[in-house]
């Protein structure tokens, strides 16, 4: 093993981490932002708003993000409608339909876990607010929903950490983030090793933070959880 030629294609690879973190951020923004009311869906007692969102679910969780990512990178594209519509200016791009494929994937995700952290939310809390007469809009956005998030921290932090890793599906687009370079550095020096332990160890830094930043916000929003010495 080259252990220079780690440290080289560490800093070449580096070149890519604002691709890479301009994909996490942006699918998991809107992410984040489309699962709160797929989740508030999925646990209505309208049954076939809470269905729809049920099969979504089912069918994404179900296929490989790798498939996921053809079917719009490749499959769309050979349609002849679709490249006629107006939805060809973003698919055309492969970083727009990177961030398809994981926005879709993360909000199936992530609509199951805040739907367990609805139901988790003490039914004591919410006849207390029936009770206050508070209407089911701010009862939803000022107890059910708070709550709702901290109960799912720990799993959403997991999903946070799938998804930078997810990222490293995207370069099979073309689009060159950190793994596409990493792969490109792999054809022209052919060591393989050296190339992906180089990008291995950045992604590995990056969901490092990540898994501080959850400790962190679980820390401040659980004080009930706090170990007191």
């Amino acid at each position: 093993m080259d252990i220079q030629l780690i440290i080289n294609n560490f800093f070449s690879i580096l070149q890519g981490l604002d691709e890479t973190l301009i994909l996490i951020f942006l699918s998991l923004i809107l992410g984040f932002f489309i699962s709160i009311p797929f989740a508030l869906a999925r646990v209505s007692s309208i049954k076939i708003l809470s269905q729809s969102i049920y099969y979504y679910i089912f069918v994404i969780r179900g296929t490989p993000l790798l498939v996921q990512i053809y079917l719009i990178y490749f499959g769309l594209g050979s349609i002849k409608a679709v490249r006629d519509s107006f939805l060809w200016v973003l698919l055309k791009e492969p970083f727009w339909c990177g961030v398809i494929a994981l926005v879709i994937n993360t909000v199936a995700y992530t609509t199951e876990i805040f739907r367990g952290g609805i139901q988790s939310v003490n039914k004591g809390q919410i006849e207390s607010c029936e009770s206050l007469g508070m209407s089911k809009f701010t009862m939803y956005f000022r107890i059910i929903l708070p709550c709702a998030f901290r109960q799912a921290l720990p799993a959403y932090g997991n999903e946070i950490i799938l998804m930078v890793k997810a990222t490293s599906l995207i370069s099979l687009t073309t689009y060159m983030e950190m793994t596409g370079i990493a792969r490109s550095i792999m054809y022209k020096t052919f060591a393989p090793v050296e190339a992906f332990i180089a990008a291995g160890s950045i992604y590995l830094f990056l969901n490092f933070l990540v898994v501080q930043l959850i400790k962190f916000l679980e820390w401040k929003y659980n004080p009930h959880l706090r170990i007191k010495t």
